[in-house]
């Protein structure tokens, strides 16, 4: 009997064990090496983009940190023209404290919603492989 054969009637049951068994581990080998496979090339992709991404935003910041400092004393020398110099500073002072409180609010959301990746193929698989055990074991009961 060619080893396709879907009438398995005739197969002794410990033949159809054998057979199951080693399909079975066959198919579980498999699914982990999609998993794998899916982990592996998702962590990697995520690894390049948050280290790439941190280069730039590193970058950003520190030509960002610059330039608020000279709009800072810029603002500072406005309002000292109207007030005390000490006045002046602490309103921006003031304004950039709630500026940083907003951001690290804002910030620390984003970082709650973090989602792992997670190995959709393999799992929509798996569920095949269930569906599919499902269909054989009701025809085998026939």
């Amino acid at each position: 009997m060619a080893y396709g054969d879907p009438d398995l009637r005739n197969e002794p049951i410990g033949e159809l064990l054998k057979r199951l068994t080693g399909d079975l581990t066959l198919l579980m080998r498999q699914e982990f090496e999609l998993f794998r496979t899916e982990m592996t090339e998702k962590t990697k992709r995520v690894g390049t983009q948050v280290g790439e991404g941190a280069g730039m935003l590193s970058g950003a910041a520190v030509c960002g940190l610059f330039a608020l400092a000279g709009l800072t004393t810029t603002v500072i020398l406005l309002l000292a023209l109207m007030m005390p110099a000490w006045v002046a500073a602490l309103i921006v002072t003031v304004i950039y404290g709630i500026a940083a409180a907003i951001m690290a609010i804002a910030g620390k959301h984003k970082l709650d919603n973090l989602k792992a990746p997670v190995p959709t193929q393999t799992i929509e698989t798996v569920k095949e492989d269930v569906e599919w055990a499902k269909t054989r074991t009701n025809s085998a009961k026939r």
